[in-house]
């Protein structure tokens, strides 16, 4: 069983115990995080909107860290502009606690024939399908190229000009 959830911008394929460096997180050391589920897989998998509301995906802040630097540098020849800065991106260490789906989190489909059969039985009459619209018979246009006149061809004088 694992999900796949979104945080920081980013996508991550979790599963539960596993430990995870993402972007910074506003929650305090030792608090616990809800994750965005956006799949969820074991024995079928969930991807639509209404099943999704049903997966917890719960998470543990373990520590708040910081990446290693990264050098910038900026120049541009025969110019004498240089420039060299660095970053160090904030990240967050979290291990995902639990994964779990809502008991309510499949509801069984009625057969199209159904519905029909109940629409009638509340006094509702089905309506009757639209007639299809034949479809227009479209002259495909003709390129542009076949479109254009042929220039006009210069008359040759007498004296060779």
């Amino acid at each position: 069983m694992y999900a796949i959830v979104k945080t920081g911008g980013k996508q991550y394929r979790v599963e539960r115990g596993q430990r995870l460096l993402v972007e910074r997180l506003p929650a305090d050391e030792g608090a616990s995080v809800a994750l965005q589920p956006i799949m969820y897989r074991s024995e079928d998998t969930v991807f639509d909107a209404n099943g999704l509301k049903q997966v917890k995906v719960s998470a543990k802040v373990i520590a708040h860290e910081r990446g290693e630097k990264l050098r910038v540098v900026k120049f541009k020849p025969k110019r004498g502009y240089k420039r060299r800065t660095g970053h160090r991106q904030e990240l967050t260490r979290i291990e995902v606690t639990d994964i779990s789906m809502g008991a309510a989190a499949k509801a069984p489909a009625k057969p199209a024939a159904a519905v029909a059969h109940s629409a009638e039985e509340r006094g509702g009459e089905r309506a009757a399908p639209a007639p299809a619209k034949p479809a227009a018979a479209k002259t495909p246009a003709k390129p542009a190229a076949a479109r254009r006149r042929p220039a006009a061809k210069k008359e040759a004088t007498e004296d060779g000009a």
